[in-house]
């Protein structure tokens, strides 16, 4: 037995069967001895329904997880190129495929016996885009091992865009010097607002990603904070689950010991009873001994 294949097997379950099967391991591995083995098998936590439905979806249709995180890995590159087109197109295909992703993960919990609701159907959702966005989510979710849903993150926002300029060829012909000056004055005349709209552009641009960045670390703020409680959360969670396996075993002691003392109860009991029987026994055959005595006594004192 080992962790990686226990870890493997409970977040394969159903969450019906995780605290069950994840108990039986870890009392399993304390008898074998391995006494640190089963403290961490006992840590594992039990996956929420929509991180259930995510390990689900990945352990399913592990085609479908690879095309995802494929996708990702193109929205990435997309971003870091800025490339406007790419970033709208891949973004749009991100919406669909998450959707769709996120539908056959119901229907697989459904016919599993788990019908969520929307609200954890959100949260597939949201690992769905986390895994997109980031790598390492990626691979945490395709493991199908996730205990609790992923965060989403702030997402795939196609950048500001720009031609490079603004209007195209003078038109109509240069039938003339003047006409030709005047061509040329407007060419001028637009190349000064290209160069205006381009610098007025790589100013937006710049504003934009400030306040991308700004929300970027209102976001690590906010999932910092929500991890953190969340911990908590589970902690106490884990302690409550604790408290009641451990009540649970105190019950059984305490039945056992219920038990023990009724069959004590009952064999001091039959003991008492033996004991009586014997006291009368022994009363009888004493009385019986004292008259053999006195008769033979009398024997002996002559006619």
């Amino acid at each position: 037995m080992d962790l990686d294949a226990v870890t493997d097997e409970l977040y394969g379950l159903s969450p019906d069967d995780f605290t069950a099967t994840r108990e039986q391991r870890a009392q399993q591995a304390r008898q074998e001895g391995a006494r640190e083995l089963a403290e961490e098998i006992h840590r594992l936590r039990r996956p929420t329904l929509a991180a259930w439905s995510a390990n689900l979806l990945a352990r399913e249709q592990p085609d479908q997880a690879r095309l995802l995180l494929q996708l990702g890995e193109a929205l990435r590159q997309a971003h870091r190129d800025l490339d406007g087109a790419q970033l709208r197109e891949l973004s749009a295909r991100q919406h669909q495929v998450t959707a769709r992703l996120a539908k056959e993960a119901a229907e697989l919990a459904g016919q599993y016996g788990h019908r969520i609701s929307e609200a954890a159907r959100r949260e597939v959702t949201d690992t769905l885009h986390a895994a997109l966005a980031d790598p390492q989510a990626g691979r945490d979710w395709a493991a199908g091992r996730l205990d609790r849903p992923l965060a989403a993150p702030v997402g795939f926002t196609p950048g500001e865009t720009g031609t490079g300029g603004a209007g195209g060829r003078p038109s109509g012909r240069a039938s003339s010097k003047s006409d030709r000056s005047r061509g040329r004055g407007r060419d001028r005349s637009r190349g000064r607002e290209t160069g205006r709209d381009t610098a007025r552009h790589r100013e937006q641009l710049t504003r934009a990603r400030e306040r991308a960045r700004e929300a970027e670390r209102a976001l690590e703020t906010r999932e910092g904070e929500h991890r953190a409680t969340r911990e908590t959360a589970d902690q106490a969670a884990e302690r409550q689950e604790q408290a009641e396996q451990r009540l649970t075993d105190l019950r059984e002691q305490l039945r056992e010991a219920e038990d023990t003392q009724q069959q004590a109860r009952s064999e001091a009991r039959t003991a008492q009873d033996r004991l009586r029987r014997a006291e009368r026994s022994e009363e009888k055959a004493r009385r019986k001994a004292d008259e053999a005595r006195a008769r033979a006594d009398q024997l002996a004192d002559g006619p």
